[in-house]
């Protein structure tokens, strides 16, 4: 029996299929949309049974071609907090994730999927996955998109696969983001800025409460989002909608100067305008509340930040960026 990766490709996906290798998992069905990106560099070093292309995923599904599927773990999204095009996000975030929730009801198969912390929008509801989801007010059509599908699933669902989990992603770095882009990561980012120039630019702050590099975010470990996904493989019986992050928020200069650390160099950052696109909707703080994954027996320590990101510059970004 296979387990079904969407955005098997992606950064996040394809780490996961890394990791389930790791455990000696090669039953493995991998669907993404590579066209026109270098992704499929992602799953180079990765073992798995066969690659579908997003589009023809569904029939493939309805088809029966896939054979049996043991479990679906729904990563591929849309996950640019930049995008406009709500009619793409609506059908790419809510209605493709919709229907694989569907699949997974109606043939008993447990279903994971991505949500994000977007979904929190500005942080004034705090960060907790156990309030009211319907009060948050995502700050992007992304978010809006992503809390879009976690109020369907928890209010409209007709069915429900026999485990069904959302996961709220903060704020990810880590190996195989590096077709991302804009989205990609400020470790990424940052550690290009270095080799290219010797200074790490980051954004002025226009928040009275915050100085500039203060800024802050939840810093999680592409590793540990993995770890917490194969817990929930092993540990069917537990679903519901749980935050992913330390727990701990870690400053944009912090950020820097443990880069520049792992590279062995004096920190030189710059500060630089924040676009006028982005202010309106620019997220000062954001930490994870992680009681609730703690209360259902997730206990592994999170990577601390300052270690991942270490971890991640010397044995990754500074070895070509070499593939996890």
């Amino acid at each position: 029996m296979s387990i079904l990766v969407t955005g098997g490709a992606g950064f996040i996906g394809s780490c996961i299929v890394r990791s389930l290798n790791d455990r000696g998992r090669y039953d493995l069905i991998i669907s993404d949309n590579t066209a026109g990106n270098e992704k499929w560099r992602n799953l180079s070093p990765h073992r798995f049974l066969s690659y579908i292309p997003k589009g023809e995923l569904t029939g493939s599904l309805v088809s029966g071609s896939l054979g049996n599927i043991k479990a679906v773990i729904h990563m591929g999204a849309c996950s640019s907090t930049t995008v406009t095009d709500w009619d793409y996000l609506y059908h790419n975030n809510f209605e493709y994730t919709r229907s694989l929730w569907e699949y997974c009801a109606s043939h008993d198969i447990p279903f994971i999927y991505a949500s994000s912390a977007a979904t929190y929008g500005d942080g004034s509801k705090g960060f907790d996955d156990e309030c009211d989801i319907g009060d948050l007010k995502p700050l992007n059509a992304y978010g809006r998109s992503k809390q879009m599908f976690d109020l369907w699933a928890r209010d409209e669902a007709k069915t429900m696969p026999p485990q069904h989990v959302g996961l709220k992603f903060f704020n990810v770095y880590g190996p195989n983001e590096y077709f991302k882009g804009t989205m990609a990561s400020m470790v990424y980012h940052g550690y290009k800025q270095i080799r290219e120039t010797g200074r790490m630019k980051l954004f002025r702050s226009y928040n009275p409460k915050y100085e500039d590099g203060g800024q802050l975010r939840d810093f999680i470990y592409v590793m540990d989002i993995c770890d917490v996904v194969l817990w929930f493989i092993d540990h069917p019986d537990v679903s519901g909608l749980y935050n992913v992050g330390t727990g701990r928020a870690s400053s944009f200069r912090e950020l820097a100067e443990t880069t520049f650390s792992a590279l062995g160099l004096t920190p030189a950052i710059e500060y630089i305008d924040m676009p006028d696109s982005i202010r309106p909707q620019y997220q000062y703080f954001t930490q994870a509340s992680i009681a609730k994954l703690r209360a259902v027996g997730y206990d592994k320590p999170f990577t601390p930040p300052g270690e991942g990101m270490r971890e991640y510059v010397k044995e990754y970004l500074d070895k070509g960026f070499k593939i996890y």
